[in-house]
């Protein structure tokens, strides 16, 4: 990442000379010298959270394989930099893709701010077509929210343009292209945008809470072929990855909290389909919506909350109990990585005689699905250059067997305030692991009854015959003008 302390530092004079608030001028030669320096972040680390030095306080959010985009203060008002670009995101080990995003990533930084600051967002189209953002969820200037041709001209390559407006309200909201979005989503547009409330004189907002880990992350989705880096952008609905932040477990990386934490979790869905989001160990409350905090009233207690596309969701919990505890879609596809869709169902298929026949032409051919799926996570089956595995996380037991929207929420009572490294497995207790159970069983009593055989020799009697039964339909007189749904007809 560029030097923070570059960044944060005060704007020059040139600065105020910006005609910042008409979204379609682009800046001037003159004045992209007092651009604020774009801060790029090219690896797909959990960045800690960026704490704010200047402007308004607040406790910052840990975006999950991503991080906060630093910002500078110019005569009052929080001055930001986007670069839309090409970029090369790690989504697991080993397994890289072709993608567009923001600042070196996909998805783009987070950009945090409080409820009442001035917000002023310079955007650098380095693609090669126009593009724009829009501002998910915000009440802003109508010429500020970024839809190609209705609100502004999209931004030619290789030009800047200025949004700027109040941050009005608090909550949880995304950003992404509306210029060919269909081509510029799928290949990773999308960014977080978290509004801080602002706080009374106790420091407390009627309807959010102080928590004291608080995550975001984006639901993502992918088509990428085996063996390429390309996702295909004209796929509608048979994706074959399923990504948090672009990011396909097992190369999602856990959720750390320490025991008795307040967690928030702030999810945005930018996919093609619902996300039913499923926490193990733990319920939570949603507390807030795409329209903002949630009335206290309305909030009840769930495991799953389903997510609907272009929505946003803020869960909250107490970590309340230890362990390494499971939180993923509740879709089983959506659990796996680099899925085929056209591959028959081989279960209970015996392949032993064919599988030898064909080796011998064949030498790693490998039997796949006679058993199940299950296999294939313990597997040491090649695959093309660049190709994710399908199910490869590995937990302390052996294969998880899952891939995908999938992590961990690892719950520690040890775990230092604040600190967010990876603890390493859970020791469970003794005595509290599921095991092989090797006694004795009794004889189930219907065997007994089978042996002693039956109490009566006498025939059991015919069941009686059924009735035929006719379905007779009669229809009303004078057609359909007694339905009331078809009042106009009469």
């Amino acid at each position: 990442m560029v030097s923070r302390r570059n960044f944060l530092g005060g704007a020059g004079a040139a600065g105020a000379a910006i005609t910042a608030a008409v979204s379609t001028t682009a800046v001037s030669r003159v004045a992209m010298a007092a651009l604020p320096e774009p801060a790029l972040q090219t690896r797909p680390d959990t960045m800690p959270p960026l704490e704010p030095t200047n402007g308004r306080p607040y406790r910052p959010v840990v975006t999950l394989n991503g991080w906060t985009l630093p910002w500078r203060m110019n005569q009052g008002v929080k001055e930001f930099h986007l670069v839309a670009e090409p970029v090369v995101r790690e989504m697991a080990p080993g397994f890289k893709a072709h993608l567009w995003g923001y600042n070196g990533q996909s998805p783009g930084p987070t950009i945090e701010v409080v409820e009442g600051d001035r917000v002023r967002i310079f955007v650098t189209n380095k693609l090669g077509e126009l593009h724009s953002v829009h501002w998910h969820g915000q009440r802003l200037p109508n010429g500020m929210d970024g839809v190609t041709g209705l609100t502004q001209p999209g931004i030619p390559p290789g030009k800047t343009f200025v949004y700027e407006f109040v941050a009005r309200r608090p909550g949880t909201f995304m950003y992404h292209p509306h210029a060919d979005e269909m081509v510029q989503m799928a290949m990773g547009m999308m960014g977080f945008w978290v509004t801080h409330p602002k706080l009374d004189a106790r420091g407390q907002h009627p309807l959010i809470d102080t928590v004291d880990r608080d995550f975001c992350f984006l639901l993502g989705s992918f088509d990428i072929d085996p063996g390429s880096w390309t996702p295909k952008v004209m796929t509608m609905l048979d994706f074959n990855l399923w990504a948090w932040n672009s990011r396909i477990f097992p190369g999602i990386d856990p959720l750390v909290v320490r025991r008795m934490d307040k967690v928030r979790l702030r999810i945005g869905n930018l996919t093609m389909t619902n996300h039913p989001i499923h926490l193990h160990g733990h319920e939570f409350q949603v507390t807030g919506t795409d329209g903002g905090p949630t009335p206290r009233s309305t909030r009840r207690f769930e495991i799953t909350e389903d997510i609907a596309v272009g929505q946003m969701r803020q869960l909250e919990f107490l970590a309340d109990e230890e362990g390494d505890w499971a939180i993923h879609c509740h879709k089983s596809h959506h659990t796996m990585n680099a899925m085929g869709h056209g591959v028959p169902t081989m279960i209970g298929v015996d392949h032993r005689g064919i599988a030898g026949k064909i080796n011998a032409l064949i030498p790693d051919y490998m039997v796949m699905g006679e058993r199940g799926m299950k296999d294939m996570t313990e597997m040491e089956m090649p695959l093309p250059d660049n190709t994710a595995p399908m199910m490869a996380g590995q937990g302390p037991f052996g294969a998880v067997g899952m891939g995908g929207m999938f992590s961990v929420l690892k719950v520690r009572r040890e775990q230092p305030p604040g600190d967010y490294r990876d603890p390493g497995w859970f020791q469970h207790p003794p005595g509290t692991v599921a095991y092989e159970f090797t006694g004795s069983l009794p004889e189930p009593a219907r065997f007994s009854a089978e042996r002693a055989g039956p109490a009566s020799t006498a025939p059991a009697p015919a069941p009686a015959p059924r009735p035929a039964v006719e379905v007779q339909v009669r229809k009303p007189s004078g057609g359909h003008g007694g339905h009331g749904g078809h009042g106009g007809h009469r």
